[in-house]
């Protein structure tokens, strides 16, 4: 097995517990409550993800897109293995992000890591944008990632500006 392919493995297993969550779930409000009530921050599989994230951008194969402020990637796409669900990460600091649209909706998992810093004016914690919604992902006050998870991984991208 390829490095890349023993990265991918972990990390779908560390992120089994949110996978399973999502995929018996309606992509609205409740889910995000559940998501926040079952997976806080303070829990130990929160912070896996988050140590997992900042460790696989540190070595190089977690958002290798973008430039300074703004990198981000895919990491695994939607398959039955995953839930149906893609799993992308954005490491993002004082940015509005490029607008768009969730088809079959999109659930982030915010991971601050300037102190204070919030994504779509959130902290620390889980969001969920249901079917149909759209938005300039936006984060303020420093750098925080993003990891996100799109419903067949669909998103699509508007020309809309700020």
């Amino acid at each position: 097995m390829k490095p890349q392919d023993e990265n991918l493995k972990q990390f779908r297993a560390i992120v089994a517990p949110v996978l399973a969550i999502i995929s018996r779930a309606k992509i609205d409000s409740n889910l995000e409550n559940k998501l926040n009530n079952d997976i806080p921050p303070s829990s130990d599989v929160f912070r896996g993800i988050e140590k997992a994230c900042h460790q696989a951008i540190a070595s190089g194969w977690m958002c290798q897109q973008g430039g300074e402020g703004r990198r981000f990637g895919r990491v695994l796409e939607a398959t039955a293995k995953n839930a149906n669900l893609s799993l992308d990460v954005v490491d993002l600091t004082n940015v509005v992000g490029p607008h768009h649209r969730h088809p079959t909706g999109e659930i982030c998992m915010v991971m601050p890591v300037t102190q204070g810093a919030h994504f779509d004016g959130l902290g620390a914690g889980w969001c969920v944008n249901p079917p149909g919604s759209a938005h300039h992902p936006t984060v303020t006050n420093g750098r925080a990632l993003v990891l996100y998870l799109l419903p067949d991984g669909k998103i699509e991208f508007t020309n809309e500006k700020t």
